[in-house]
């Protein structure tokens, strides 16, 4: 049973910076694609990054570009979103989620067959 585990989150000032960890168990950590996404009250569920297999290649919409950035460590089956600068309309919920299918990343959610539970992350202004 693969399971996705985030933590990291909580309640920040405009400015700030967290890093969200996510512990992946239950398959080879490498097997996968991982991915975070974002939540908003009312609002569709958004991609905001995603990383390679091996960690090579890194993904982010224009949105995010610049103050995101996700990382792996595939030793401790961990995958990373540091994101920086934090602004108040970045509060969500975030989730990682793991793709063990495709070739090549994904932005869209239905592509993830594995997600976590996901961590509140609310930026006060």
């Amino acid at each position: 049973q693969v399971q996705l585990v985030e933590s990291g989150g909580g309640l920040v000032q405009a400015g700030g910076s967290l890093r969200l960890p996510c512990a992946v168990s239950g398959r080879p950590f490498s097997y996968f694609i991982m991915g975070w996404f974002r939540q908003a009250p009312g609002k569709e569920r958004e991609f905001v990054a995603a990383i390679s297999r091996s960690g090579g290649g890194t993904y982010y919409p224009d949105s995010v570009k610049g103050r995101f950035t996700i990382s792996r460590d595939n030793a401790k089956r961990t995958v990373y979103l540091q994101i920086d600068s934090l602004k108040p309309e970045d509060t969500a919920v975030y989730y990682c989620a793991a793709d063990q299918i495709s070739s090549t990343y994904s932005p869209r959610p239905p592509t993830y067959g594995y997600w976590g539970q996901g961590t509140q992350v609310t930026v006060s202004s």
